[in-house]
């Protein structure tokens, strides 16, 4: 029998022979790698086919004279990394998806109050001194921070900040008056 290098040889050519020698030699230590990294034995199994058929895919790639069980950690390592990453994405689609559910079973009747709570606020913000709404407005409905608020409007950072914390104070005493008298 020949060793792996003449093997790689064949393996380049196409031989069907060769493959099936180094999958012979090989597939255990890769189940075993995969094995550290996997918890499920099935899964490591599919990652050994799929290490053996990427090997068959890029064989005229392959250089006999480099380490032969090097090339297979790496692209072990990068299935096992691809796949593990893949899970914990499927993972978390699918706890967005119930969690989205779960919020899309909100009452109609909370949805009403949200909106009339939505627009109160709005009422609220329309009470405000003009230049005070003008510059709450910017900051939350159009999201510039105090720096661009003040180059706009010509005043200081200081300023902005003051209108901002005021028009916030107000929006919080009459939103909480409102919860208590609907309570």
């Amino acid at each position: 029998m020949l060793g792996d290098k003449s093997q790689i040889k064949l393996l380049k050519q196409g031989s069907e022979e060769a493959f099936t020698y180094l999958y012979k030699q090989h597939w255990k230590q890769v189940y075993n790698f995969s094995r550290l990294y996997l918890n499920n034995h099935s899964t490591a199994e599919e990652v050994v086919q799929d290490v053996f058929v990427k090997l068959w895919e890029s064989r005229e790639f392959i250089h006999e004279d480099e380490n032969f069980d090097g090339l297979l950690f790496i692209i072990t390592r990068n299935l096992v990394f691809n796949r593990n990453r893949d899970e914990v994405n499927q993972d978390f689609y699918k706890m967005t998806i119930v969690s989205a559910m779960e919020e899309s079973n909100n009452s109609v009747e909370e949805e009403i109050e949200a909106n009339d709570l939505r627009k109160y606020i709005d009422h609220l913000i329309e009470e405000l001194p003009p230049k005070r709404r003008e510059i709450f407005n910017l900051s939350r409905r159009e999201h510039k921070s105090y720096k661009e608020i003040a180059l706009v409007m010509n005043i200081s950072e200081k300023t902005v900040e003051n209108q901002i914390s005021e028009a916030l104070k107000f929006l919080k005493k009459n939103v909480f008056l409102m919860t208590v008298f609907m309570s």
